[in-house]
């Protein structure tokens, strides 16, 4: 055999490798995430989001679920390495050992005259004079010769049974495990073998490579346009109020990009009629404000359409085109409003601070579309100091259910969830009018919604009081209670198609400046994470306050026992003012239920500096973001809509009172 041709063996092999070195460990990696995620038991078990389908284990969600763009190339890839390991299995061919007296067809220790006529048979059989076949003459060459010269010759002898060849010590053979067809090349073909090698190893992968870099940039590290977030910046203004939050969302170019379709126009049509009292039109010229509406660019028209399809619940109405279209939206909404959140927080004043009315308006936009409910629904109306819209996000609720159990004094969702298990029951049944399974259904929504604890301290590492250009250190534990008792868990969220994690936003706000001091997104979903950062956070400040190791290691262990039992710590710094009394509030925000926030007042008395220096390093970096050509609108925009308020919107009233003097940093709890 050539050594071409065992070359030419070992390339399915030399395939096979190639394939298995990356194969098997992203298969493993791929295999272990999945194992090592929690069971989601920990979703609404309510009869309305059991019938959304949403959380449904059928075998064609699994399916469809499984069938990704890599989970399928997975397979594909695996099953061609099913393919390589079959076929080498079953066309190797195993090394042959030269064994003269078996290629003469002897048994070991024939005598020389049986060896001779061996040969002789043999050579009848496979001579070149006899047998004209190429191969006949090889193997007579390579095996017959030898193998009688081995057993007759007394050298060739001495060789064999020293080296196990009759040409004695045989060199090492090495070869390239490719094809026949790659090695033996010639003329024209070497040619087209060339350009054939060019074009896969090099402009193909270059081509790839140009591919992948103009898609990739265009996007952020959270797979969001740059066209987007210059838009929301651009348009981000510091009394945006927050109905107006929406135009700036549905400027996003993801948006943008989806098709507008003639055949759109009149389902469009019959969608705007459903949703129209949601548009902040003017009915005293409703026919002007119509056409203006329609004149919008027809992306912008059908995106906002589609959000009022998801807070108003008419997503029924929608062709099966516009109905791909409107998934897309809702799928891309989370990511699209946490970074329109960041760029309400970005720092835009001479002191790095952000703004609050928009940020808070963002929240309470995504509120909404989690919860399908109308913006409208907020609004300060007939006693409802939350407006209505805490009431409608629970199963089986609508206006006329709630306006039933105003009769009975219950005019926020506090005070329905303050009743006892007897009175809530009574109520919901006899007043309200739900049956008992209905009424099971809002008991189980009520215990899995979340109950805040803010508990906030500032103050200036190993100094007493706050001084004007201290850099000030936030400690904020926040802890979530139940009562399901589940920390970690998805809310109910029956009218939004996809899996939404809770996500609450802290914000350290001057609700009269409506700055923004320092802002941080928490998540209770991972605990071992939150462990982490805890320990971390406080093994630094104990290190820094300058605590021996056991102290430190007790307050890292106490950290640890909160974060299980429910807690996030958020550390945060900033650099204190100038000297005078502060009125901030905590805001806890939530960005998928409605009224479930927390808010949490903060008085800070600023000292005049007496201590020599300033500690501004660590904020060197942080400052005011401007960009030419933008002007910042102040009460204009915001005095223009009064559709509804937020519910944070009496801050400003609230926090005018008399200024305390302190120490330090005193906190009280807004329920």
């Amino acid at each position: 055999m050539g050594a071409s041709e065992e070359n030419s063996d070992l390339f399915p092999i030399f395939v096979l490798t190639i394939m298995a070195l990356p194969l098997v460990p992203y298969t493993l990696v791929k295999m272990l995430n999945v194992f090592s995620k929690k069971a989601m038991t920990i979703h609404c078990q309510c009869s309305v989001c059991s019938r959304s389908g949403k959380y449904r284990k059928s075998i064609f969600r699994q399916i469809s679920n499984f069938s990704t763009c890599s989970n399928l190339t997975l397979v594909l890839l695996w099953i061609v390495m099913g393919v390589l390991i079959y076929y080498i299995k079953h066309t190797s061919h195993e090394v042959k050992v030269f064994e003269p007296f078996s290629i003469l067809g002897l048994e070991a220790g024939a005598s020389d005259s049986d060896i001779k006529k061996a040969y002789r048979r043999l050579s009848i059989q496979y001579h070149p004079d006899k047998n004209p076949d190429p191969e006949a003459h090889d193997y007579f060459v390579e095996y017959i010769s030898k193998a009688y010269q081995a057993l007759t010759d007394p050298v060739s002898r001495d060789n064999f049974e020293k080296y196990g060849h009759p040409d004695g010590r045989q060199g090492l053979q090495m070869g390239i495990a490719l094809p026949p067809f790659l090695l033996n090349i010639d003329g024209a073909s070497g040619g087209i073998l060339l350009l054939g090698i060019v074009g896969v190893c090099i402009l193909l992968p270059l081509v790839l490579a140009v591919i992948y870099l103009s898609r990739s940039a265009k996007y952020t590290g959270n797979y969001v346009m740059h066209q987007t977030l210059s838009a929301y910046y651009y348009f981000m203004k510091p009394s945006l109020a927050p109905s107006k939050v929406l135009d700036v969302f549905i400027k996003a170019a993801e948006f943008m990009e989806i098709p507008v379709r003639r055949s759109d126009e009149e389902p469009l049509q019959k969608l705007f009629v459903l949703v129209r009292s949601e548009l902040n039109l003017d009915l005293k010229n409703i026919r002007q404000e119509q056409a203006k509406f329609w004149k919008q660019h027809p992306a912008l028209v059908k995106a906002e359409l589609l959000i009022q399809a998801q807070l108003t619940r008419e997503s029924d109405a929608l062709t099966p085109a516009l109905l791909r279209d409107f998934r897309r939206m809702l799928e891309l909404s989370p990511r699209l409003l946490e970074e329109l959140m960041k760029m309400a927080l970005i720092p835009r004043t001479a002191q790095g601070h952000g703004w609050l009315r928009p940020a808070i308006g963002v929240v309470e936009l995504s509120q909404n579309i989690i919860q399908a409910v109308p913006l409208s629904a907020r609004r300060v109306a007939g006693g409802y100091s939350e407006g209505v819209a805490p009431f409608l996000q629970l199963p089986h609720f609508s206006e006329a259910i709630v306006k039933k159990m105003a009769r009975k004094k219950v005019r926020t969702l506090q005070d329905l969830c303050d009743m006892t298990l007897e009175d809530r029951v009574e109520l919901l049944t006899q007043v309200a009018g739900l049956s008992l399974t209905e009424t099971k259904d809002v008991e189980m929504v009520l215990e899995l919604m979340p109950s805040l604890t803010v508990d906030i301290t500032c103050e200036t590492e190993g100094e007493e009081g706050i001084q004007e250009g201290d850099i000030v250190t936030m400690r904020v534990w926040i802890t979530l209670e139940r009562g399901s008792g589940l920390v970690a868990a998805l809310p109910h969220a029956p009218y939004y198609p996809f899996h939404k994690e809770e996500n609450f936003w802290l914000l350290l706000a001057d609700p009269v400046s409506n700055d923004v001091w320092v802002s941080q997104k928490v998540s209770f979903m991972d605990e071992a994470v939150s462990i982490a950062a805890a320990s971390k956070a406080i093994q630094e400040l104990k290190e820094g306050s300058g605590a021996s190791l056991k102290e430190t290691n007790a307050a890292v262990r106490e950290a640890v026992e909160r974060v299980k039992s429910g807690s996030r710590l958020v550390m945060g710094k900033f650099q204190a003012p100038a000297e005078g009394n502060y009125n901030l509030t905590a805001f806890c925000l939530c960005d998928s239920w409605i009224g479930c926030d927390k808010k949490t007042n903060l008085k800070i008395k600023i000292l005049k500096r007496s201590r020599a220096g300033t500690r501004t390093g660590p904020l060197s970096e942080e400052g005011a973001v401007t960009e030419e050509g933008i002007e910042e609108e102040e009460q204009e925009e915001g005095d223009e809509y009064d559709d509804y308020e937020s519910e944070y919107s009496e801050d400003e009233k609230d926090e005018k009172d008399s200024k305390r003097n302190g120490p330090g940093a005193e906190r009280s709890d807004n329920e």
